[in-house]
């Protein structure tokens, strides 16, 4: 039927086809839009507008254009899409030839809303900060461990999950950890814009769970300003500020966050802020008194609620005592000895192969008189930090034995 429909069709006749258009700013005119912008510091179209009336005459008065009174016109009379659409090859090639394309998680980013500090007035139980801290040390190079934070906004309940690497399926999976340890429901989850957080797996399993799903500006810290003070008050003051990496090394930190989590949650007081008024150029903050997150969780709920959560926090509070919750404990201590004595032990192998390549070249130098021993301080020092294979150094404890 197509074939016979298009076989019957009548071809339209030269009054009917479309005529083409002509093309109304040409090659000079681009020339100068180029020349416009390029004076102007490479400013957007729609500065460029307002620019175009005081840039043309200096231009034109000290020989950078030559338009004749037509194309002169136009370039006075364009408009700020059509000088975008005309320096886009020319942007494109200013930029390396390289389009900067939108990201796939920035669609999702914007679906999700902005909840500032101000906010959050004073939410039930249930509603938290989300954030993480990188455990990559001085370099980001590479997969390295990242502690997931959770703080609840109304009481401070903090817990603490260590994740191999960033990933949205590890952040989905803590989070339903994290379910089991909170003495209430989750409702409500606020990150940050890091794109593990932001991407079509956690954002739509929290939708799923009925779990009110914001966000936090982009470069505004204070907008997650309680998960922010726990990284440092109890992320950093348990593991520092090191580098780890490996399923080992996270399960020992997850034993150091099972054993340190009684003590922040139930004996370790926090203040918390009342109000905030300004007086001229003076801040004056209130407080409440400090109060433990269980304390907070007993006294600042409703009866129906404050019974349940004392029902399920009772039976962990009851058996306590702050000397076995304290993380100063030996378990604690334990803990951080296994977290670190990789990276220590990488530490001393390296030292005894600087010592080694050290005490080599002062025998070399003593046997030739400096003459053949010479070595720079860097490359000692290169050769002190390079790292052998695992077979040599097992050739080497061979050749040892």
């Amino acid at each position: 039927m197509r074939a016979l429909r298009r076989h019957g069709s009548a071809e339209p006749t030269e009054s009917e086809a479309q005529p083409s258009r002509k093309r109304k700013y040409n090659a000079p005119i681009q020339d100068a839009v180029t020349a416009l912008w390029e004076a102007s510091d490479r400013v957007c179209g729609k500065r460029l507008v307002v620019m175009i009336p005081t840039l043309l005459p200096a231009l034109e008065r000290h020989g950078r254009l030559k338009l004749d009174a037509a194309d002169r016109e136009r370039v006075l009379s364009i408009g700020a899409a059509t000088i975008d659409r005309l320096l886009g090859p020319t942007k494109l090639a200013a930029a390396g030839g390289r389009r900067r394309r939108v990201g796939f998680y920035s669609a999702i980013r914007r679906e999700v809303p902005i909840r500032t500090f101000n906010d959050w007035k004073d939410p039930p139980p249930g509603f938290c900060e989300i954030d993480m801290v990188a455990h990559g040390g001085t370099s980001v190079a590479g997969s390295f461990i990242q502690t997931l934070t959770m703080v609840d906004v109304a009481t401070g309940w903090t817990e603490c999950l260590p994740l191999v690497t960033r990933d949205g399926g590890l952040v989905v999976e803590a989070i339903n950890r994290a379910q089991s340890l909170f003495p209430w429901l989750l409702r409500g989850a606020d990150f940050d814009n890091d794109s593990s957080f932001m991407n079509d797996v956690v954002v739509p399993w929290c939708r799923a769970q009925r779990i009110e799903v914001t966000r936090s500006r982009a470069y505004k810290k204070n907008d997650q300003a309680f998960v922010e003070q726990k990284n440092g008050a109890v992320v950093r003051r348990l593991v520092g500020y090191g580098r780890f990496e490996g399923v080992e090394t996270a399960q020992v930190m997850a034993r150091l966050y099972a054993a340190a989590r009684l003590y922040v949650n139930f004996f370790q007081p926090s203040f918390k802020l009342k109000e905030k008024r300004r007086e001229g150029a003076k801040v004056i903050k209130r407080y409440h008194d400090p109060a433990t997150p269980f304390e907070r969780a007993r006294h600042a709920c409703g009866a129906c609620i404050g019974r349940s959560i004392r029902w399920r926090c009772w039976p962990r509070c009851a058996p306590l005592r702050p000397s076995s919750a304290s993380p100063s404990a030996a378990v604690l201590a334990r803990c951080r000895r296994d977290c670190l004595c990789r990276r220590r032990g990488r530490m001393r192998r390296s030292l005894r192969r600087g010592s080694a390549t050290l005490s080599r070249w002062a025998s070399r130098a003593a046997r030739t008189g400096g003459r053949n021993g010479t070595m720079s301080g860097g490359s000692v020092r290169r050769r002190c930090l390079t790292r052998t294979s695992p077979r040599s150094r097992a050739g080497s404890l061979r050749s040892r034995s």
